[in-house]
């Protein structure tokens, strides 16, 4: 099976590590124009990055039957195909691919044409992985539950009513978690956890999703906490 992976080295070794049960031969690029990757010869495509950038629809659009997964949690697939213009002949999934969540046993996944669920279970059989459908809407499902945790701990530190090290201690004493949300908040980037709020606030307009004053200064100073 001939795989082309388009994202960042992080990712794409996540993703490595998530295939190492199958016998696939994979194309790695990181931002290269996708017409030299000839797109057409490959059995699968993953697109790590598509949330960055997801004019790169136009690319994959044409491709009959063959499985493209994006990575489709800031972005809703309805919304990317709306904005591409063009007849989608490939069978088009979002797959949470944020980073640190390929790592995960149960991988999150939406589906463009519904009818395309079937042909989705034999390729999850083929890579051997365990899966859920979740709806094609901004933040998938644990991108949601996780972020808006991280938000309420940043609202809990801007408030001065913990430091973070005791938040982190406390939240994974009292939910088992294996990271605090500022512990997790690092792991997955700043960057990624603002701008999910940021399009699942814009997306739905609900209050609980309205970014931290202390995440948002955080993120446009390019820190950690």
């Amino acid at each position: 099976m001939k795989v082309l992976v388009r994202g960042s080295m992080n990712r794409i070794k996540e993703l490595q590590e998530k295939l190492k049960a199958v016998s696939c031969d994979l194309t790695c690029i990181d931002d290269s124009d996708l017409t030299s990757a000839n797109v057409h010869q490959f059995d699968l495509i993953f697109d790590l990055k598509f949330d960055e950038k997801t004019e790169q629809l136009h690319y994959y659009a044409g491709l009959k039957n063959i499985p493209v997964f994006v990575c489709a949690v800031k972005q809703q697939l309805a919304k990317a195909v709306f904005d591409c213009k063009q007849k989608i002949e490939c069978k088009l999934y979002g797959i949470n691919a944020l980073p640190s969540f390929l790592e995960r046993n149960l991988t999150e996944i939406s589906i463009y044409k519904k009818e395309d669920a079937t042909y989705l279970k034999e390729i999850m059989q083929e890579l051997q992985w365990d899966y859920k459908v979740v709806e094609d809407r901004v933040g998938m499902v644990t991108p949601r539950i996780l972020f808006m945790i991280i938000n309420e701990a940043c609202y809990t530190l801007q408030e001065g009513t913990a430091s973070k090290a005791d938040i982190d201690t406390s939240m994974k004493l009292g939910t088992n978690y294996p990271f605090g949300p500022f512990e997790w908040a690092n792991k997955i980037g700043i960057k990624h956890v603002y701008e999910t709020l940021e399009a699942i606030y814009q997306d739905t307009h609900d209050e609980r999703y309205r970014v931290c004053p202390l995440l948002k200064t955080t993120y446009l100073k390019g820190e950690e906490f």
